[in-house]
């Protein structure tokens, strides 16, 4: 089954088996009320650009938020999206959900045996109609920023920037720190270095103006109608 299901920011799409619609939604508040939480007992976990360091306590979303804040060296709030879609995916699996495929905003969380296109909708040609073909027995990640499409935060000029990772919040907090790297087109090269080489990134590519840079481990690319792709920044 898949579905759309928004409640205040957060704005989901969810590829998932029949009859799991509820373990999705509930895991979504329960996400939500974590992160939350921590920010009623830290204003500055919610508003700060920086890395922020894990504390003893926390609970394990917090802490993963916060480890890759500081991996990336951005805030720890680049990763909220991708932490929610990771512990949606994570009840999906622990109740019984043969495949999960999480989208909260442009990132994604998912487990496939059998691999599933997963689409960008980037405001660049080179991108436009094509998908990356991805499956994984365990939760994997892939995530992207972008100056010119959706509300993310942006400090660059990419018009794309995404990351693929098995952690998956590691993965959002990067898209976000390789869009602020990617200042003009002759950055492009050294900011998808910079981000690929990061432990625990498998890959990423960036696009700004005319030119496109990838690094890594690139999923295969497929053709695809984007204008139904699993994955879309809103």
């Amino acid at each position: 089954m898949r579905f759309r299901f928004q409640y205040r920011e957060t704005v989901l799409t969810i590829v998932c088996d029949d009859g799991f619609r509820d373990v999705a939604e509930d895991a979504a508040f329960r996400a939500r009320g974590i992160i939350e939480s921590k920010i009623s007992e830290d204003p500055f976990f919610g508003i700060t650009y920086d890395p922020y360091a894990p504390c003893d306590g926390d609970h394990e979303l917090i802490s993963m938020m916060c480890s890759a804040s500081v991996a990336s060296c951005v805030g720890p709030m680049a990763g909220v999206a991708g932490a929610v879609a990771f512990h949606i995916a994570s009840e999906l699996r622990r109740k019984g959900s043969s495949m999960a495929v999480v989208e909260n905003g442009g990132d994604i969380a998912l487990y496939s045996e059998d691999p599933v296109p997963v689409g960008i909708f980037a405001d660049h040609p080179v991108l436009r109609d094509m998908a990356f073909l991805m499956g994984s027995d365990d939760i994997t990640g892939v995530c992207s920023s972008s100056r010119t499409v959706g509300p993310s935060v942006s400090l660059g000029m990419s018009s794309i920037s995404t990351v693929f990772s098995d952690d998956v919040v590691l993965a959002d907090c990067c898209a976000t720190r390789l869009g602020n790297l990617v200042s003009d087109e002759d950055r492009l090269q050294d900011a998808v270095e910079s981000i690929g080489s990061i432990p625990g990134v498998k890959g990423c590519l960036s696009c700004c103006g005319n030119k496109v840079a990838m690094f890594g481990d690139i999923p295969e690319i497929v053709s695809a109608d984007c204008d139904s792709a699993i994955q879309r920044i809103e």
